[in-house]
């Protein structure tokens, strides 16, 4: 790869195909009935991933993950509602703090970053406060990779008769989740992730009992999903503005993911790229932070070498002329760098990437990994 086109080895924006490139070239009305049926057919589409056509909208957003997020919590959780959020990283602490310039009253239960929250932990916290309404719960936390038990903490929830949201940015369209079979209120990811398209879409898998009883419920006329889904079922549109190339974009990625196999075979895909990947830099000395029963095939961090002509700035610089973009870490305590698994790549590209990291590292004379 030249320099002018590095393969991006990120958590989103990732390196999308060229069918996906092309797709952005074309120039949509936003009010064109070829358009709404594109939204409609990507919508379609969505919920078919999720198994939600039964019982969840699917409800899009312009705007990053976080949008939708912000969005998600502000339409779902009454304005008098309590959210438990539980944090592993970045982006559970992320959540809190909607919660808080929402106003929206919420206790935090954190763990350490390579440590799951675990469904024990989940049923103390509910028989403790009675006043919790919603649980949210990163999936995937991107920040190291690590995997929440959702499916078991799914269950704890619906025990107690409170309400899921599932911040599914990193996981969704790699890691399986079934609708009937994991209960939730919402579940919010993206379209420039595991499907591979570019960024500047949410979108919020909504129970719909409880899309249709938060009208007024909202902070913000822009977030508000339960208009924003009322406005579409009538008219076809999105209400304001939508991003007509992205949307177009995820459409097209959306046939080459069913293309592909679907859910299984991009699961396996990255899966094998993690693989290699983890693999390859342990052959290198250079640690993972997560052990391998936690860690999901979608971003892998590790512990940065302790020779003290390791910069990660000049370790970056090099990687990216040699072809590829890493990505910082996340953590407070250790230092760290990431390396995503996901995108239009395959396992031969991890390798070629992990070679590239050796040659950087053996320029900058760092021996001690």
């Amino acid at each position: 790869m030249s320099t002018a086109a590095p393969i991006l080895l990120t958590p989103g924006p990732l390196t999308t195909s060229a069918r996906t490139r092309q797709a952005l070239l074309v120039d949509w009305g936003s009010w064109d009935e070829g358009f709404n049926r594109l939204t409609a057919s990507l919508c379609e589409q969505l919920l078919a991933i999720v198994n939600g056509a039964d019982t969840h909208h699917c409800v899009p957003l312009q705007g990053s993950g976080t949008f939708a997020v912000e969005a998600a919590i502000g339409t779902l959780v009454p304005r008098d509602g309590k959210v438990l959020v539980l944090i592993n990283g970045a982006y559970g602490k992320r959540l809190a703090k909607i919660c808080e310039v929402l106003g929206r009253p919420f206790s935090t239960f954190e763990t350490a970053e390579d440590e799951p929250t675990t469904a024990a932990d989940v049923d103390c916290l509910l028989r403790a406060d009675s006043a919790i309404t919603h649980v949210a719960l990163i999936h995937c936390e991107t920040s190291t990779g690590i995997l929440n038990p959702l499916a078991d903490i799914a269950d704890v929830v619906r025990r107690h008769g409170k309400r899921l949201i599932v911040d599914a940015m990193s996981s969704f369209g790699a890691l399986p989740v079934d609708a009937q079979q994991v209960p939730f209120d919402a579940l919010i990811a993206a379209s420039g992730k595991c499907l591979e398209g570019v960024p500047g879409m949410g979108f919020v898998f909504a129970r719909k009992e409880s899309l249709a009883a938060a009208a007024g419920n909202s902070h913000s006329l822009a977030m508000d999903l339960a208009d924003q889904h009322a406005y579409r079922m009538k008219t076809g549109q999105w209400r304001f503005t939508p991003p007509t190339h992205v949307v177009a974009a995820l459409h097209e990625a959306l046939l080459q993911y069913n293309e592909e196999g679907g859910l299984p075979a991009r699961h396996a895909r990255y899966a094998a790229n993690c693989r290699a990947l983890l693999d390859g830099m342990a052959a290198l000395g250079l640690r993972s932070f997560l052990p391998a029963a936690i860690q999901a095939p979608v971003i892998a961090t590790f512990h940065a070498p302790k020779d003290p002509r390791y910069q990660f700035k000049a370790f970056y610089e090099r990687v990216k002329a040699k072809g590829f973009i890493l990505y910082p870490g996340k953590l407070t305590q250790v230092e760290t760098f990431r390396v995503g698994c996901i995108g239009h790549v395959d396992p031969a590209q991890m390798r070629e990437a992990v070679a590239a990291v050796g040659e950087a590292l053996r320029e900058m004379e760092v021996f001690d990994t």
